[in-house]
């Protein structure tokens, strides 16, 4: 039987066990919360672990087989191919591995709050140390079709975020760019930069600043962005950290719901009821719909379920994340990953009243959300000359946004 401590990381001084996952030799996957937690609980994962006494079995096979609170950590597409190479390397078959060997081998490089211990690599390095962004990406670019060593630096910044495309986790301050996952020194942030999948995606980084600052100006709450080098890498300030050391516990709406987000299944009225439930906030509600809307006017059908998160604080207040993953997409089978009032393919503005409607918006501050969202999406062709994507990319893209009618 395999078996890891789940901690709770505020800071690297500020930590709680939240309890132990189990692998037996056969059978599903188990966790059972520490006593010491329970009697000052969190609501970590309040639908599908809950904070309760007892060990509790992973019977959800169809999400997957890990809980989602814990599956949150894993990365995927990129993540997992660095973290496939290093495993590898050591002699050791991917496909044998554990859900608790990966979670075990990202230790405390998680996104979010939650560490796995004992980290697998209990004596790697990771002190910050000075990185070079073109190197990486250069790399980065050649991995795919290529059995080459990956670099240290690499494999550390970049095994935990999840998502297709090559990304790292970095410190930054002004232009100069620190390894680091966890603890940065003073005055350095912690950011998120996508790289270019090759040449011939140069434009990718400069279409999502684009979309990301016609998101702000339609009144998304985003986060901090920006590109980065010449090759125009996008990258955007962490929401599950605070300042150079703070940690936030971090849970997407497929991991608390344990919904996969390759098979769409959810409506935004979900998400609605999920956002309340949670946050207890009439601005969460508000937050979703302008999302929605903007994901329906500027036609990003990859809304799925693991592209909302909320966040907790350590006296366990959720939030609704910044907005992120806000591209131009078309979608599975030219759809909306989750439907609009029950409609993926050509939702209306009367999908969008009704589903408002039902969740306490009136139709005036709806009508004044679409508004607002029609005249940011109008202002494409400018944000997109700002950013640097090309006029035939930006032009091609304009001719798929959408007027709500």
């Amino acid at each position: 039987m395999k078996q890891i401590e789940v901690r709770l990381r505020w800071s690297p001084t500020t930590e709680r066990v939240v309890g132990t996952l189990a692998h037996p030799d056969r059978g599903p996957i188990a966790f059972e919360y520490d006593e010491a937690f329970l009697a000052e609980p969190l609501a970590l994962s309040p639908w599908k672990v809950p904070a309760q006494p007892g060990l509790v079995e992973h019977v959800d096979r169809a999400f997957g087989p890990l809980f989602g609170l814990f599956d949150d950590s894993l990365p995927d597409g990129w993540g997992l191919l660095l973290m496939d190479r290093w495993f590898r390397a050591t002699g050791i078959e991917p496909g044998s591995l554990s859900p608790l060997d990966r979670l075990a081998y990202l230790g405390t490089r998680t996104m979010g709050a939650l560490t796995y211990h004992p980290p697998r690599e209990p004596d790697d390095d990771d002190t910050p140390s000075r990185i070079d962004l073109s190197e990486l990406a250069a790399q980065a670019e050649q991995l795919a079709g290529s059995d080459d060593d990956v670099l240290p630096e690499l494999r550390r910044a970049g095994g935990s975020p999840g998502g297709a495309r090559p990304k790292v986790v970095v410190g930054i301050r002004g232009n100069e760019v620190l390894s680091g996952v966890d603890e940065l020194p003073d005055g350095w942030e912690h950011w998120l930069v996508k790289f270019a999948g090759g040449p011939q995606t140069d434009d990718e980084g400069a279409l999502e600043h684009a979309y990301m600052q016609m998101a702000a100006a339609a009144g998304l709450a985003v986060p901090r962005h920006r590109l980065f080098t010449k090759r125009r890498h996008f990258g955007t300030l962490r929401f599950d950290r605070v300042g150079a050391r703070e940690r936030r516990h971090m849970h997407t709406l497929g991991g608390l719901l344990h919904s996969d987000h390759r098979l769409p299944s959810c409506d935004y009225d979900l998400l609605l009821r999920v956002a309340r439930g949670l946050t207890h906030d009439a601005r969460a509600i508000a937050e979703c719909l302008r999302r929605m809307l903007f994901n329906i006017v500027a036609h990003n059908r990859d809304d799925h379920v693991k592209n909302f998160a909320f966040l907790m604080d350590p006296d366990g207040q959720w939030t609704l994340s910044p907005a992120y993953d806000l591209v131009f997409a078309h979608g599975p089978g030219g759809e909306h990953s989750m439907t609009i009032d029950g409609e993926a393919k050509r939702p209306t503005l009367d999908h969008v009243m009704r589903l408002a409607a039902r969740h306490g918006v009136g139709r005036a501050d709806a009508r004044a959300m679409v508004e607002q969202v029609h005249d940011a999406v109008a202002g494409w062709p400018a944000i997109a000359k700002a950013s640097g994507a090309s006029a035939k990319r930006a032009r091609a893209i304009a001719t798929k946004h959408v007027r709500l009618a």
